[in-house]
């Protein structure tokens, strides 16, 4: 299986910018679709953004649309979301999660693999 870190979730006030990267070990990352997701307190853990496995397709829950960005680079093993414009209602718990297949789906159900996550936290 894959294991993934994220980093660069910190302290940002609102209307500023944060870039999140999420590195995988394995030699077959570039063969899987990864997400971004989030879990702010006392709520359910809720889709972000997704990419396919070639970085050809993207995916963007309508919250984040025109605000944030998912990429990926194979060759680095790593998954970034470029967040813009960002609002308080962005605080949350953000993981990046692998899915073993190259289908797409925003259920965190069909995801295999998950991140430790990393905090986001935006003040008004």
């Amino acid at each position: 299986q894959v294991q993934l870190v994220e980093s660069g979730g910190g302290l940002v006030q609102a209307g500023g910018s944060l870039r999140l990267s999420c590195e995988a070990s394995g030699r077959t990352f570039s063969s899987y679709t990864m997400g971004w997701f989030r879990q702010a307190p006392g709520k359910e853990r809720e889709f972000v953004a997704g990419i396919s496995s070639n970085g050809d397709s993207t995916y963007y829950a309508d919250f984040v649309k025109g605000r944030f960005a998912i990429s990926r680079d194979n060759a680095k093993n790593t998954v970034y979301l470029q967040m813009n414009s960002l609002k308080p209602e962005d605080t949350a718990v953000y993981y990046c999660a692998v899915r073993y297949a190259r289908t797409f789906t925003i259920k965190a159900s069909d995801f295999g693999s998950w991140g430790q996550g990393t905090q986001v936290t935006v003040s008004s």
